[in-house]
């Protein structure tokens, strides 16, 4: 499901109080500080928290998983989003780059872009680290889109890309989301990638009509996709499971700009 799509992060450049104390110039490169031991501390999954002192709704989140002092993976869903772009990424390859307080990821398109996003570590400890980051994409040498913003990311404790094999029955348990109806679904995961969808037709389980259907988890995040009549669909949610329980939970955005928290709870049944 890996797919060579263009990666753009981008936002306005607020200096968050929580992440610098002042909107400096030396803030923009604080001097390399050993004591962060951030090569060593860095490594494992983190997904994205806080973007421009603000939480960032669900299907904006990505998860970074650093492997290594050299490699990491990019995993994220964006679908025509403003500020993201369009992106599918399932454990998209990266190159790593660690000098002192300073990450740097980056990413070759073909030939001709390079993605290009370096991180200047404020503070990071065993759950969590802020960071300000510098975007930059560049198309046959030239750069042609740099954003810079203060970041947040929190590590993550768990990966339920396993744990979610099987079939789950469940429905929506907070008053609003634009994603169910409140009625019982299924879904069942197979551990290719792919899924089905059903829906109760009397006393009888069938499998919807969509097509595409590839989901993949990162961690806790859970992203899927599919077709309903030409027209691509996508969902995101935070998950966990327990004990054959799963919830999944989303902080969403309306139009209005206003946000709200859905829930969702399902068993598994096989």
């Amino acid at each position: 499901m890996k797919k060579k799509l263009l990666f753009m992060l981008a936002a306005t450049l607020i200096c968050g109080a929580s992440v610098f104390t002042a909107c400096t110039s030396n803030d923009d490169n604080p001097a390399p500080q050993s004591d962060l031991n951030l090569a060593e501390k860095v490594i494992g999954k983190w997904i994205t928290a806080d973007g421009d002192g603000q939480p960032v709704v669900t299907n904006e989140k990505l998860v970074l998983d650093i492997v290594s002092t050299t490699n990491a993976y990019i995993s994220a869903s964006f679908n025509h989003n403003p500020a993201a772009g369009k992106a599918w990424f399932d454990m998209l390859e990266t190159d790593v780059i660690i000098d002192g307080n300073k990450m740097v990821l980056t990413n070759q398109y073909g030939e001709n872009t390079t993605v290009e996003n370096e991180f200047t570590i404020a503070d990071i400890s065993t759950s969590e680290f802020t960071a300000y980051l510098k975007f930059s994409m560049k198309v046959g040498g030239s750069v042609v889109a740099t954003k810079e913003y203060p970041v947040r990311y929190v590590k993550m404790a768990a990966d339920y890309s396993q744990a979610i094999l099987g079939t789950w029955e469940g429905k929506v348990t907070s008053e609003n989301d634009e994603h169910t109806d409140g009625e019982l679904h299924r879904w069942e995961y197979n551990a290719d990638g792919t899924y089905t969808y059903y829906v109760k037709d009397g006393d009888q389980w069938v499998a919807s009509a969509n097509t595409l259907n590839e989901y993949f988890v990162a961690g806790n995040l859970l992203c899927s996709r599919w077709v309903d009549n030409g027209v691509e669909n996508r969902e995101w949610w935070e998950i966990t499971i327990e004990n054959g329980v799963m919830k999944w939970t989303a902080l969403r955005q309306r139009e209005d700009g206003t946000t709200y928290t859905a829930t969702f709870l399902m068993t598994k049944v096989k």
